[in-house]
């Protein structure tokens, strides 16, 4: 009997009702009670969807970040927090975002909030984690709490429940020490709180515990994999059973690592590493299980459920219950319930599975297992159907883009003249100062902006309307970037829902959800298209909105795209051509929109790659294939303009210092970096590597409601000038600003502008 389980489930809601409630405790405008009780709430449901599972996830449940309960639970919170009193969630929501609630009750104690932690990619996703820190004086102590409370709830709801925990290594290796200090040498402090918590657990009766350690799909070099083994040697005195899942890719040479850990069970990613399956038969000691995720955890097609069926029956037979199944990874990544979806195209929809859907398909599959195929056939034959009908859908295949991407040649991606002939041409016509000020693109979506997006939408609202409310809204935009005295402005993107669902709306063989939500981080959800089929751009998608935001004013006005890496690594991607087969198109398609930008009169030009990095293999042998087709898919996007239009790109929370030269490759006249989180460590990258452009390292941290002063912003910049020559230097925030508030805004804003003069009259 094939026993089912799941790694983690989706803890927004299927109407992002944790979202709403946490933007409403941060103002302010609920109570604590009220959040804690909605998160109540939200677990009891998400555990009713997953009762007919052997088992349930327990933990997987988080307020903010998984990585942050981690930090909790084992009591390594930044020293910058450690003297505030009070309620641990506000604690929580400090290193989260710098502060916790706007109410009287915490201003007496948080005063003007606290830096926040750093945040990055969960590997190669596109959540985002707050980095654990550590110190050489870093020490651990347990507070179970928080696991304790939700064991009980599930186990009142009579659910059988598996514990879900960040294991030791990753949790190290994924963390960031703040001093010299070699993070591995805290293994030996780390161990004995982790020991106490699973027998903390065992004692409330747990038999099963998942421990997640996905490092082990990335290349460890001998350190880490002693690590592996003095963590799992010292932790299998303990008196539960654990279930060591490894998610995201391969084991490949990890295989035997992976295999010969003290652990009672192993689970791998089957989706991604399905090479690893076959060894792994011959290597796994006999009473270890096996649990293969046989479903994607990461995207939203139907899984092929026969195929799956006609390679693992042979496994299942030969293991018998010490076969497990499961998603590949946590269903974190994926919306909720497809069946919310009334508007989506019918015919892609029938291709689709989100949460619940795989969760079915889970069942289907372990009922066809453990009882034959004959008593799911009726599903079975469906499914088929529709695996079938989308192979064979004229929608999904264009001969004429097949035949653009035969015209590629190398010349495509290549700009007329090299940078220092383009800088001369595009200062002489730009005449901009030193330290020139702008920023990433969008300014605060507004409740007005909602509303007149919603009317729209629901038809209350008509085309002329909707344009004229958007056009208010960036003359606003314009009126107070004048005001702030920024030098190159931008037009605010108030008629953008996204940077990447925007695109994905105007280009053919793009499908959109309505409630398609996806956490990126904390209360940021994200609703990424569903690229289905060969893209076209049929016409032009933000040239009118540009030239209306530069005719009212003789300030450079910045041309605003999301380039083709991004789109794609922030979409649902097909699974039926490589990756950059469609990347390729979509920078086809988002070349002819930079092309009509400049003939528009536009010279300033940012293509957002804020997705670059995530999109690298977790192994560096594999990089190498991967920056080669995205950094000519953002060339051939890019560089077929005059050397008078100044190319921009911005990326979000990448290290760059292992794919600085990639970067440098794109070619792109100004870099804009997130740098402020972390006090300008990444620019490290750039001592050691002549980095030949222009760079905007950001200064205003625009994930956290606190307001950077004019001093803290010149003293990033210094230090950002002691590894970039300062007359290549721009200042800018980290972000785009739509998350934020005009209140916040405009003072943080005002800020950033008085520093860049300060500046200038020391240059």
């Amino acid at each position: 009997m094939a026993i089912t389980h799941n790694l983690g489930f989706p803890r927004i809601g299927a109407k992002r009702e944790l979202k709403f409630a946490l933007e409403s405790y941060w103002k302010g405008e609920s109570s604590r009670d009220a959040l804690k009780a909605l998160g109540a709430q939200l677990r009891r449901r998400h555990w009713g969807n997953q009762s007919e599972l052997d088992f349930v996830p327990v933990g997987d449940f988080a307020f903010y970040d998984q990585m942050l309960d981690m930090s909790f639970t084992l009591g390594n919170l930044p020293e910058r927090v450690q003297g505030f009193q009070g309620d641990v969630l506000d604690n929580y929501f400090r290193v989260a975002r710098g502060r916790s609630a706007q109410s009287a009750e915490h201003a007496a104690c948080c005063g003007g909030g606290v830096a926040a932690g750093e945040m990055t990619k969960w590997f190669d996703t596109n959540y985002h984690y707050i980095v654990p820190e550590f110190t050489s004086a870093t020490t651990f102590q347990l507070d179970a709490s928080r696991l304790l409370t939700q064991l009980a709830e599930a186990r009142q709801l009579g659910l059988n429940p598996k514990p879900v925990i960040i294991g030791p290594v990753t949790y190290l290796a994924q963390g960031k020490a703040k001093d010299d200090s070699n993070k591995l040498a805290l293994l030996d402090r780390i161990l004995p709180v982790y020991a106490e918590l699973l027998d903390t657990l065992a004692a409330q009766g747990v038999e099963w515990v998942q421990i997640d350690e996905p490092m082990l799909v990335t290349e460890l070099d001998a350190d880490w994999k002693h690590a592996f083994n003095t963590a799992y040697h010292q932790l299998k005195a303990t008196k539960v059973k654990l279930l060591l899942a490894t998610y995201f890719g391969q084991l490949a040479e990890n295989l035997h690592l992976a295999a010969n850990l003290p652990v009672a069970g192993l689970h791998i990613d089957a989706i991604n590493g399905r090479e690893d399956v076959q060894p792994l038969l011959n290597l796994l000691p006999a009473h270890k299980v096996l649990s293969l995720g046989v479903i994607n955890g990461r995207n939203i097609w139907k899984t092929d459920l026969n195929a799956v069926l006609d390679w693992i029956e042979p496994i299942a037979e030969r293991l018998g219950e010490r076969l497990w199944i499961a998603p590949s990874c946590s269903l974190l990544h994926v919306p909720v319930d497809l069946d919310s979806e009334q508007k989506l195209d019918a015919e892609v929809k029938s291709w689709l599975a989100f949460a619940l859907q795989k969760l079915d398909e889970l069942r289907v599959l372990a009922s066809a297992l453990n009882n034959g195929r004959a008593a799911v056939k009726a599903v079975l034959d469906v499914n088929k159907a529709a695996i079938d009908a989308r192979s064979a859908s004229p929608r999904v295949n264009n001969p004429a883009v097949k035949a653009a991407l035969l015209k590629i040649t190398h010349e495509l991606g290549k700009r007329q003249s090299p940078y220092a002939q383009r800088a001369t041409k595009q200062a002489a016509l730009l005449k901009l100062p030193a330290y020139p000020t702008t920023t990433i693109g969008s300014f605060p979506q507004t409740a007005d902006i909602r509303h007149a997006r919603s009317e729209f939408k629901a038809g209350r609202l008509d085309e002329a309307g909707y344009q004229a409310a958007m056009r208010k809204e960036i003359e606003r935009a314009v009126r107070e970037q004048e005001a702030l005295d920024l030098d190159v402005l931008v037009h605010g993107e108030a008629e953008r829902n996204d940077m990447v669902e925007y695109f994905g709306e105007q280009l053919e063989g793009y499908a959109f959800s309505q409630f398609g939500w996806v956490q990126s981080y904390g209360s940021r959800c994200v609703k990424p298209p569903i690229l289905f089929g060969d893209i076209t751009r049929p016409q032009a998608m933000t040239v009118e909105w540009i030239k209306y935001a530069q005719s009212l004013t003789q300030r450079p006005m910045k041309g605003m795209l999301t380039g083709p890496v991004t789109i794609l690594n922030w979409s649902f991607v097909r699974d039926d051509q490589p990756r950059s087969v469609s990347c390729y198109q979509l920078a086809l398609a988002i070349r002819e929109e930079v092309l009509d930008l400049e003939r528009a009169g536009v010279r300033i030009i940012q293509i957002d790659e804020a997705a670059l990095r995530e999109g690298l293999p977790l192994r560096q042998a594999q990089w190498q294939t991967y920056l080669g087709w995205a950094v000519e898919s953002f060339r051939i996007t890019a560089n077929g303009v005059d050397d008078e239009t100044q190319i921009h790109t911005h990326m979000c929370y990448s290290e760059f210092n292992d794919i600085i030269k990639a970067i440098a490759d794109m070619d792109a006249d100004v870099i804009t970096i997130e740098t402020s989180r972390s006090d300008m460590e990444l620019l490290d990258a750039f001592e050691n590597f002549h980095y030949p452009n222009e760079i905007g390292p950001g200064v205003y941290d625009i994930h956290s409601p606190n307001i950077p002063t004019q001093e803290h912003i010149v003293q990033l910049m210094k230090k950002a000038a002691e590894r970039v020559p300062a007359e290549r230097l721009w200042v800018n925030p980290d972000c785009g600003l739509k998350t934020r508030q005009w209140p916040e805004v405009i003072p943080a804003l005002t800020n950033m502008v008085a520093a860049a003069k300060a500046l200038r009259q020391v240059a």
